[in-house]
């Protein structure tokens, strides 16, 4: 049995999945994720970082991710 890969940034999809929410909404709540953290434009959110936001356990949205 191979290993499931697992991504380390987390997409609006993925957020729609999670949270059962749009992805206009998902979209934003990337960009507030980027506006707390001080990241520019061009990096990526990860998963640990979206979880901390959000006050979810990791093993838990790691279940949602899709590859």
């Amino acid at each position: 049995m191979k290993p499931r890969i697992t991504r380390l940034c987390i997409y609006p999809k993925d957020i729609q999945r999670i949270t059962g929410k749009s992805e206009r909404y998902s979209r934003d709540l990337i960009h507030k994720i980027k506006d707390h953290l001080q990241k520019p434009d061009h990096q990526f959110v990860t998963v640990a970082e979206f979880c901390t936001y959000m006050g979810l356990p990791f093993e838990e949205v790691q279940a949602f991710i899709l590859d």
